[in-house]
């Protein structure tokens, strides 16, 4: 999740997959394709045709990493069958004359296009057959390499993403895709360049579709009786994937409505009347939310709802118009105090849950009944899970349609109809909607039933490694955004959530896999939107996402990424991880889990670990962990000033977080602060792997309180997983992606407890650290909160939150402001105190003490002005605080053990 030259892992969310890495952490930078020949491609086979190391990059032009010989041409067979044999290529083929091109390398153009590629040398098609080239794209084609005398001594398949977006592009970015309603007519269009045949099932009847030649686009139009009715595309094309001419059924990638299970596309108007739930037309939203303001409660749809039995809809859509549930008064208590956005998990069409209840399995044994350190529950979990109705939805099947498995009925339109319904409870109760959305990768490719993309156009929607085979950094199999039609489907799903559901923000799961010109183009198309016109104002609609920096994409690669360095001034934000590292200590990726940090109690609460290292390290440590959070303050800015905590003069760029700059945001709005999210331990877990094991629950509680605060209160906007103001636990989860219910509900009721202690975790991504698990589950008495710590952290981040957002202070604009109200002012100095920073804002000082005992900080600059703790906090709900106190003669301020004091002027 940083800049070169670590990486972040992504968020996994696939039952299939044999291993899954975590959303926002760090670990060690994947290689990026190489630009030149690799050691391997040396090695390899040259007269292999499984793989496709030949790049056709536009109309005249091929690329290869090889294609030693004085001979060149490519080769294509509209039926495929060509082989090598005894030396040489078998089959029927026609050919196109390749030449060298002069100097023998890309143009500078063509690099700047291709980066990845510009050590490869470069052939151009003659011109006398320039003319074949679309018929070319509609079979198999081989690069060859021969010497003079004609023996062949290098073959390769070829990729073809570059020259489809040269011949088609400019006309199939500006198509209308998917279905279309007017005049009582239906038309169905589809782009598929390379298919040989395209024809329509619909109704159960076959309609032949009509190829334009400049767009690749392929169309049918029908009657009206068309309306509702299912469909699939039938395309007979090329598959690099299987070697062979195929005839694939397969739905609509701007599909607007699908049947059960995603078997069949239905041709939907989502502007129909009676898709509208009542009120949706003049549906009244609440104040929009600048992003540089945005204090966003993350949630998945299913954790909010599947254990509250005050919700008549659990697990689905309409538990969010249950008003009097108690999850929904949650919601509405955490609105008044503040909170502006529910950040949903992916709720697109997802590829790995059984969307109909009756094909869904549950676990077939009495979790309850097995002890809280007991392998049991884990193992009867796993048995259903990939096959029961849980998993976060990481796993894209159809981009633009609501998920089928959260409806009442996922047959039709009923899921179009909750969703929007679902908009609408979270708008009443004064919440504005954030879509998760993955365009980042898909839940398969190639020839796989659950492969869309890749099974109408071969080889171009998925980015492909220099072999040709498809790229899986993400954990999946990863899309390409940097090809024109990937970027247009982004762009194009993204607007219709918009519009036609009203969604009022988005986060993209592994921005950084996206170009920043992608990113942009988004904000743009949003920027559109009217009122009068879309019936939603596109510009309040806010953008954020992970900017890591990592696998074949890594330090501009292939392009300009949407990292957290290259967004920055964009209005668009990125997660940072700087503070949530500093606070937690370590990172998620520890083999150790008890590695302490500034609110775990590194230095002033050790812990029993040895990897925290002596005494003396540990406050050299706690001190930087300070710095990363006084940046972290500031709205993680490059350009902030500011005295460290060695005494040295520093901007935020200077500070150092695991060999990048700490600071790297242009204004405050930039960086994404937060403490825990869905991916990783819950802060609470984390929590109780770091604090001394004799911790009181008590204890625990406000120094979750303690991290929490560091994220609300910093510039910029801020994001907390769901419940962990109710200090949820997923017993010690770290990757909880397909881990059920039973991990993963949220207990609205602390009556119900806050989920500690429901066993060892799944042993798939947590068995390394079941040693340390064991015997923090088999201490559920002295780790499990009771009513007072669950209602009491609420109630204290409440109040928290209230102060972020009537304070204007807490909302400043520019770096100036930013650089001329906020400091630390003991920080670099003898008053320095390891465990506590103190910040001044404004008229406000804030102190936060994460040490076991009363701390006194004094503020020569205060003197003689007069403080007393804020008025919220002094009425509020955390007693403990009120005992805060200010001495104006020496301006010295006083504050509890593991408490967060607010001081404001006057």
């Amino acid at each position: 999740m940083t800049g070169s030259p670590r990486r972040a892992a992504v968020t996994v969310a696939l039952a299939l997959l044999a291993a899954t890495v975590p959303l926002a952490a760090t670990a060690t930078a994947v290689p990026t394709a190489p630009s030149a020949p690799s050691a391997a491609a040396e090695q390899a086979d040259p007269l292999d045709l499984s793989t496709s190391r030949a790049q056709w990059i536009d109309r005249n032009t091929v690329a290869w990493d090889r294609g030693t010989g004085t001979r060149h041409e490519l080769l294509y067979a509209p039926h495929g069958g060509l082989t090598v044999e005894n030396g040489d290529i078998g089959g029927a083929a026609h050919r196109l004359r390749l030449t060298p091109a002069d100097g023998g390398g890309l143009t500078d153009a063509q690099k700047a296009k291709f980066p990845h590629l510009k050590g490869y040398a470069a052939f151009t098609v003659d011109p006398r057959d320039r003319h074949l080239a679309r018929t070319a794209l509609t079979g198999r084609l081989v690069a060859t390499a021969r010497s003079a005398d004609g023996t062949l001594r290098s073959a390769t398949g070829v990729q073809i993403q570059g020259v489809l977006d040269d011949l088609y592009g400019p006309a199939a970015t500006r198509a209308a895709l998917g279905p279309r309603f007017a005049h009582g007519r239906v038309t169905l269009d589809v782009w598929a360049p390379t298919a040989q045949k395209v024809s329509l099932d619909i109704g159960g009847r076959t309609v032949r579709m009509h190829r334009d030649r400049a767009s690749g686009v392929w169309s049918a139009t029908g009657p009206g009786s068309w309306s509702g009715k299912a469909y699939r595309y039938v395309v007979k094309v090329w598959a690099p994937s299987v070697r062979k001419v195929v005839t694939n059924k397969v739905t609509d990638p701007y599909s607007t409505a699908l049947t059960t299970d995603s078997e069949h596309s239905l041709a939907v108007d989502l502007t129909a009347p009676e898709l509208a739930p009542k009120g949706w037309a003049g549906l009244r939203k609440p104040k929009a939310t600048p992003l540089r303001d945005a204090q966003i409660q993350e949630l998945h749809v299913r954790d909010f709802s599947v254990a509250d039995r005050t919700s008549d809809h659990p697990g689905k859509y309409l538990a969010f118009t249950d008003e009097q549930s108690d999850g929904m008064k949650h919601l509405r208590r955490l609105a008044r105090a503040g909170t502006s956005y529910v950040h949903l998990l992916p709720v697109f069409d997802m590829g790995t849950v059984p969307e109909r209840a009756s094909g869904q399995t549950t676990p077939d044994c009495d979790l309850p009944a097995y002890a809280a350190d007991s392998e049991e529950q884990q193992a009867c979990v796993t048995k259903s899970a990939g096959k029961d109705a849980y998993n976060w939805g990481y796993d894209p099947l159809h981009y633009t349609v609501p998920e089928g498995s959260y409806a009442s009925d996922p047959e039709g339109t009923r899921r179009t109809v909750e969703f929007r319904k679902m908009v609408q409870g979270l708008n009443s109760a004064g919440l504005r909607t954030v879509m998760d959305v993955v365009y980042n990768h898909t839940v398969a490719s190639g020839q796989s039933d659950k492969s869309v993309l890749d099974r109408i156009v071969p080889g171009y929607y998925q980015r492909l490694d220099a072999d040709g085979a498809v790229a899986t950094s993400t954990c999946c199999a990863n899309t390409a955004p940097e090809n024109a039609m990937m970027g247009k489907l982004v762009v194009d799903s993204v607007v219709t959530w918009a519009r036609e559901y009203k969604v009022d923000g988005f986060r993209f799961d592994l921005m950084g896999h996206h170009p920043k010109a992608n990113i942009l183009a988004v904000r743009k198309a949003l920027d559109a939107l009217t009122p009068a016109k879309d019936g939603v104002d596109g510009r309040s609609i806010i953008l954020y996402g992970e900017g890591w920096n990592f696998g074949e994409v890594a330090d501009d690669a292939r392009f300009v990424q949407a990292t957290q360095r290259n967004m920055a001034g964009t209005g668009i934000a990125t997660f940072s991880d700087r503070s949530r590292d500093a606070l937690r200590g370590g990172g998620p990726f520890d083999g150790d889990p008890g590695v302490q940090g500034f609110a775990s109690g590194l230095y002033t609460e050790p812990n029993a670990s040895k990897s925290n290292g002596t005494p003396a390290e540990q406050k050299a440590r706690l001190l930087h962990y300070q710095d990363l959070i006084k940046v972290g303050l500031t709205g993680n800015l490059a350009d902030y000033t500011f005295r460290d905590s060695a005494g040295r003069t520093v901007k935020g760029a200077d500070v150092d977080y695991n060999g990048v700059p700490a600071g790297y945001a242009a204004q405050p709005g930039d960086a994404l602060s937060y403490a825990d999210a869905h991916d990783n331990e819950s802060l609470y877990d984390a929590l109780a792997f770091k604090l001394p094991k004799d911790t009181t629950t008590g204890d625990r509680a406000r120094m979750q309180v303690l991290a929490m605060a560091t994220a609300a209160l910093s510039q910029g906007p801020a994001l907390s997983q769901a419940g962990t103001d109710l200090l949820r636990s997923k017993s010690l989860d770290r990757n909880s992606f397909d881990s059920g219910d039973w991990f993963n509900t949220i207990n609205w009721d602390c009556r119900a407890g806050n989920g500690f202690g429901r066993g060892l975790p799944p042993a798939a991504d947590n068995k390394d650290k079941w040693p340390y698990a064991k015997p923090l589950l088999s201490s559920t008495s002295e780790l499990t909160p009771d009513c007072g710590d669950i209602d009491g952290t609420s109630g204290a981040y409440r109040d928290l939150l209230r102060i972020r957002t009537t304070e204007p202070a807490f909302s400043l604009a520019t770096t100036g402001k930013v650089q001329s109200e906020l400091s630390f002012p003991l920080s670099g100095t003898a008053d320095e105190t390891p465990g506590v920073i103190t910040m001044k804002l404004g008229d406000l000082v804030v102190v936060f003490n994460a040490g076991p005992q009363t701390q006194r900080q004094r503020v020569v600059a205060a003197r003689g002005t007069r403080y007393a703790l804020h008025p919220i906090q002094r009425s509020g709900s955390d007693r403990t605080v009120t005992s805060s106190a200010y001495e104006r003669s020496s301006g010295t301020f006083s504050v509890p053990a593991r408490t967060v004091a607010v001081f404001k002027r006057g």
